[in-house]
């Protein structure tokens, strides 16, 4: 079993290990036990009734976070001709062709966000082995194989703070919903997004209990467990 520091086992006194909190609860409790000396993230974790062996429950997709995600995002965009064009005038930091994906399969992973055109894919799958295992490969069910003309809109929501969720292979997902310093209102309201965005993907082949556990934590922090029942029912104003 893992050892914690003092810290961690302070801020974990502040937490009723055996309580599912309300997310207004959950969400004070966590800026409450961030004991970070900077300004870590507040991370969604769900724990998911879904199989990740079978195909059509391998939900994924990605969400607007109406809050943003409080950070620095390193948009990348694999485009030629006027697409390139159209993306460094959308405001793309990095923009190429074969230039980027040698410098990519030279180790250069200067980035946090990349998408390409249709016509960028025949070479972009190149880097499958590359950028599939770190989330970054594009891909039309994440948004980010863009038409040249809906580059400027893709492009703009990543930088406000677009993300993808994912099953991952032991059935859970995992989601940053904004930082420490957001207000609570901010974090609710990407929660809200979040949730919403998970349960509208329900398979149809998903079976009993949809969500099984909830937990909100802090970067470093100890976890805090949400009441599933009062999650499901978090509504957009």
């Amino acid at each position: 079993m893992a050892k914690h520091g003092k810290k961690y086992l302070e801020a974990l006194k502040l937490v009723d290990r055996s309580k599912a909190y309300s997310p207004e609860e959950a969400i004070e409790l966590v800026k409450k036990t961030a004991y970070a000396n900077f300004d870590g993230s507040v991370d969604l974790h769900l724990r998911m009734n879904l199989d990740p062996r079978k195909a059509e429950e391998q939900i994924r997709g990605t969400v607007l976070l109406p809050s943003g995600l409080g950070k620095t995002v390193r948009i990348l965009v694999f485009a030629e001709g006027e697409a390139a064009k159209m993306a460094e005038e959308a405001g793309a930091d990095y923009v190429g062709s074969d230039d980027l994906i040698k410098k990519i399969q030279e180790g250069w992973m200067e980035f946090d966000v990349a998408m390409a055109t249709p016509q960028m894919m025949g070479k972009v799958g190149r880097l499958g082995k590359i950028l599939g295992p770190r989330g970054l490969m594009p891909n039309p069910k994440t948004g980010t194989v863009v038409q040249p003309e809906d580059l400027p809109r893709a492009i703009n929501e990543a930088r406000q703070g677009r993300v993808e969720y994912r099953l991952d292979k032991t059935g859970n997902i995992h989601v940053p919903i904004g930082k420490v310093s957001f207000t609570k209102e901010q974090l609710l309201s990407n929660l809200t997004a979040l949730m919403e965005a998970i349960v509208r993907a329900k398979p149809s082949s998903a079976k009993g209990q949809y969500i099984k556990r909830i937990t909100l934590t802090s970067t470093m922090g100890p976890g805090v467990k949400v009441d599933i029942n009062q999650a499901l029912a978090l509504k957009s104003v």
